[in-house]
């Protein structure tokens, strides 16, 4: 079996078991940083492996006539031309679920930063302020966590596990999602109902055509005045041109950002340029949330667990284009 390997080499040979893969499979590295369509189709392979930011076009699965499996690495999907590889019997799948306790914790990590006002105050205590610092927070009193009713938009892997540790903090949650999440302990509020209820709001949702741009002007006018908005899911979900002014009209209390549209971040982005007062109120981290040691343990072995299935005629699990 051929597998053109379109992802970070290092962390494919420090998070790969030894023995997952057999000894006679031929494996060629392409690197993650989007290579052509000819070089890949040039390997004439069997499955692709692919970091979820390197496209994988109709070009590239119509051009290899024996490839099985597109493999993402992580749980993104949405640069792999799904429809093309359903028209072509070719299964896409990725890790659902292996990133979900890390990604759970970037978003708490986001809410806490922001209720704590933690970058202000870490400016000011590197400018020998911290009287001045520590006195505005006795003047305007910090929000704890457990204080807030925090509204998730999803409830898969990742809102749940998010949830739990909302749980253990304290908080009231509730969630949305198009269907009732089965076993859920936390109730289920129309969309409109938790924009007006949640004093956070955290997205953990997939990019499709319902949820890209979800986050507009109009759904930021049902919110609470004041809210914060975290969004670990996809870039793409939320309008940041809306967010922006958002938070210069002080509609939302403050953004918690792991993702970003398009990736890798641009000096255009409308986030980058914001006033002092409105960067107090604001929280990035570079699309981190999922690549923690152990989150890279679980996608090699789900990674490694398909190949073998789809070289022994199986299906892979997490299908992810209806095949």
């Amino acid at each position: 079996m051929k597998v053109a390997v379109m992802v970070n080499k290092a962390n494919f040979e420090r998070y790969t078991a030894p023995g997952a893969i057999p000894a006679d499979w031929e494996l060629i590295h392409l690197g993650n940083s989007a290579p052509y369509e000819e070089k890949i189709i040039a390997t004439d392979a069997d499955a692709i492996l692919a970091d979820p930011m390197c496209p994988v076009s109709a070009n590239v699965i119509n051009g290899l006539k024996h490839l099985k499996l597109i493999q993402s690495q992580g749980v993104g999907y949405n640069l792999f031309d799904l429809e093309a590889a359903r028209k072509a019997g070719v299964f896409t799948a990725n890790c659902a679920g292996a990133n979900a306790s890390a990604v759970a914790e970037q978003a708490i990590l986001l809410m806490l930063a922001l209720l704590k006002k933690f970058r202000e105050n870490e400016d000011m205590v590197f400018d020998a302020r911290q009287i001045e610092a520590k006195t505005r927070c006795f003047e305007n009193g910090l929000t704890e966590l457990g204080d807030c009713h925090v509204g998730l938009i999803g409830m898969g892997a990742i809102g749940r596990a998010t949830a739990a540790r909302l749980k253990a903090f304290g908080s009231q949650v509730s969630y949305y999602g198009r269907h009732e999440a089965e076993g859920c302990e936390f109730p289920r509020l129309s969309l409109d109902a938790l924009y007006a209820q949640s004093d956070i709001i955290s997205l953990h949702v997939p990019v499709n055509p319902e949820t890209v741009g979800m986050i507009s002007d109009s759904a930021i006018n049902k919110m609470k005045r004041g809210a914060i908005l975290i969004n670990t899911a996809r870039g793409e979900v939320v309008d940041q041109e809306a967010v922006r002014r958002a938070l210069l009209d002080g509609r939302l209390g403050g953004i918690g950002l792991d993702t970003f549209s398009p990736e890798p971040v641009t000096r255009d982005n409308p986030l980058l340029a914001l006033p002092l007062e409105a960067r107090k109120k604001v929280a990035l981290s570079p699309h981190i949330g999922g690549i923690t040691a152990g989150s890279f343990y679980r996608y090699f072995g789900i990674i490694w667990q398909n190949m073998i299935r789809v070289s022994e005629g199986r299906r892979p699990v997490n299908i992810v284009n209806g095949l």
